[in-house]
């Protein structure tokens, strides 16, 4: 496990209330305390396998499960935040480092994140990364298939 240095973070949640902190409820700690009950998730470059979009925080909560049984992120970046000219939509892009929880290989991501909120809760979050760096991690289309199959999320 890579050690943490001061611009790196140990949790999603905490690089995103280093990013949104003023746009945040300020008791929100966990990424889904961040996040509106009706939140919709995308990830546009999902592979064939993989979940195009999830809807609602109990889906998210049991799409999370499933991804962290699938990759294991050991750092994230410092982002680098973007605001938009609509106070609410915010543009993230964060780096990660990791691994394939089954493999053992790398996965080291780039993601830009286009982040919409409402009242203090994220409601639309659309993920942009690289589904061959995922694939590769996690030993193929065919495992990311079959990890999802078993969660529930194929």
């Amino acid at each position: 496990m890579m050690a943490n240095q001061p611009d790196q973070f140990s949790s999603f949640s905490s690089l995103l209330r280093a990013a949104l902190d003023d746009l945040l409820v300020p008791d929100a700690e966990t990424f889904l305390d961040m996040v509106a009950d009706d939140i919709v998730m995308e990830f546009p470059y999902a592979p064939p396998a993989a979940v195009p979009r999830v809807e609602g925080k109990a889906a998210l909560a049991e799409y999370l499960a499933g991804a962290a049984a699938l990759i294991t992120i050991e750092t994230m970046s410092e982002p680098v935040v973007h605001r938009t000219q609509d106070p609410d939509i915010v543009i993230l892009e964060f780096t990660c480092t990791g691994h394939g929880t089954e493999t053992g290989i790398a996965y080291n991501q780039t993601y830009i994140s286009v982040v919409t909120l409402a009242d203090g809760y994220i409601t639309h979050y659309r993920d942009y990364w690289n589904p061959l760096v995922a694939m590769r991690a996690m030993g193929g289309d065919e495992a990311i298939t079959a990890a999802l199959k078993e969660t529930g999320n194929a």
